[in-house]
């Protein structure tokens, strides 16, 4: 009886909270627009094209091989995925798979590429819905573990100047490091000590891995995103330290997930622009964004999109009917 009477009370606040998610979300999104056009718009283009032209093969060379090495380290979160789900494709298989689902994610977001792709893939190779689930749930939370610690020590140890207009002052940034760092820091606690080992995420169950794969993910997170940091560094003047392009990289990459905008166009090199243009000027700092973009999303999205039209043609001979042998 009490259900009965309550269950229409339930639905109706559901409603309201989903549309006020939906309202706050365009909300936020606008902003983020009017926050890009206004960091953008005083860019002077023709310089912008100038500092992209005197980029030289010796400085991009390095930096192909950090991006290199981070999609490798990054494909990696799928063999920690691997290990926890024990499904029983081959390392080289899953880590291809892997980087073809980041290279979409980056570049048309994660439903596409984080969650579509592995399961098109894992599933056409014979791996359960569920451990793909278990694989995508692994990598998530490999690289925001390993982001909530860096970024954690980043803000508590040096907080960046940021734009009084934003209404976030460094001893502010301090306490929200302070705050990742113990949520992180939660996360391997609990996989040392819980001895109940699976907790409840939205109305699923989630088996806590051990403490020693724990650390495995972090430390992968953390190197991956060190190694972003650093390529981004590599494209800017020597001016710029290695901390300064990480922390911006940190704070971009947060705002880009909360933007929902595809790749973060925009969004990141707004956030370049506001916290660096005081170091060197900001048609500099959006050329090395640029370069960066082509080098880690468009030229490796070109890369894995024949790749995967290649795997898709195999697989549709493969399944064609003419395509299996009959015996004599």
């Amino acid at each position: 009886m009490t259900s009965t009477v309550h269950s229409p009370q339930r639905s109706k606040r559901q409603v309201r909270w989903s549309v006020a998610k939906r309202v706050a979300g365009l909300a936020f999104v606008a902003i983020v627009v009017v926050l890009i056009w206004r960091s953008l718009s005083g860019i002077d283009w023709n310089e912008v094209w100038g500092a992209l032209k005197s980029y030289r093969f010796v400085t991009l060379l390095p930096a192909i091989g950090l991006a290199c090495l981070s999609f490798t380290l990054h494909a990696s979160f799928d063999l920690l995925g691997r290990r926890y789900t024990g499904h029983h494709l081959s390392a080289w298989r899953t880590m291809l798979i892997a980087w073809l689902a980041y290279v979409f994610n980056l570049n048309v977001g994660a439903m596409i590429g984080g969650i579509g792709m592995r399961l098109r893939l894992y599933t056409r190779s014979g791996v359960s819905a569920s451990q793909v689930a278990g694989v995508y749930t692994i990598a998530v939370v490999t690289n925001w573990t390993g982001y909530m610690i860096l970024a954690g020590l980043m803000f508590v140890w040096q907080p960046p100047v940021l734009p009084k207009s934003w209404g976030i002052s460094p001893w502010l940034l301090q306490v929200i490091g302070a705050g990742m760092l113990v949520s992180g820091a939660a996360y391997l606690v609990a996989c040392a000590t819980l001895r109940q080992r699976s907790i409840k995420v939205r109305g699923r169950r989630f088996r806590l891995p051990t403490f020693r794969f724990a650390v495995m993910q972090t430390v992968l997170s953390i190197v991956n995103w060190v190694t972003l940091g650093t390529l981004i560094n590599l494209l800017l003047p020597p001016q710029v330290t290695v901390p300064a392009a990480l922390t911006a990289l940190l704070v971009g990459a947060v705002a880009g997930a909360l933007a929902h905008i595809p790749a973060g166009i925009g969004v990141l090199e707004s956030v370049f622009v506001v916290m660096l243009g005081h170091v060197v000027p900001e048609s500099t700092v959006v050329a090395a964004l640029i370069c960066y973009r082509a080098l880690y999303y468009l030229l490796p999205m070109v890369i894995a999109t024949a790749v995967y039209g290649c795997m898709e043609l195999r697989g549709a001979r493969r399944d064609r009917p003419d395509a299996i042998g009959s015996n004599p």
